[in-house]
């Protein structure tokens, strides 16, 4: 089992910054990967940005140029840098782990992941 518990959620002011963390205990295998996902209000979740422990990436288009995803192994934990935040951004945002290979075209891809974080919100005012 894994357990992941999101925090650094907030409200913000649009252009503004917001560093998400995930916190991560638990057995995570070799071959792995960790996303962060957002729900906004009456929408699908959708993958936001994740990385793979051989150190690829993959990034939503809407992230691109302005979300960084990192991840401190001494610290077993994961975080997601948001800069120059929109409004469009508000959303819930959970972090998730795949204990298995991570091929970069399921990177995004919510479906194959196992383990999930209870959520943290983020507001973007205009």
């Amino acid at each position: 089992q894994v357990h992941l518990v999101d925090a650094g959620g907030g409200s913000v002011q649009a252009g503004g910054s917001l560093r998400l963390s995930c916190s991560v205990s638990g057995n995570i295998y070799t071959s792995h990967c960790f996303g962060w996902f957002r729900r906004a209000l009456e929408k699908e979740r959708e993958g936001v940005a994740a990385i793979a422990s051989d150190g690829r990436t993959g990034y939503a288009d809407s992230a691109k140029g302005r979300f960084t995803i990192s991840r401190d192994n001494a610290k077993n934990t994961l975080y997601l840098q948001m800069n120059s935040l929109k409004p469009e951004d508000t959303a819930m945002y959970y972090c998730a782990v795949r204990v298995s290979d991570c091929p970069q075209w399921l990177l995004l891809r919510e479906d194959f992941y196992n383990f999930w974080g209870q959520g943290t919100q983020v507001t973007v005012s205009s």
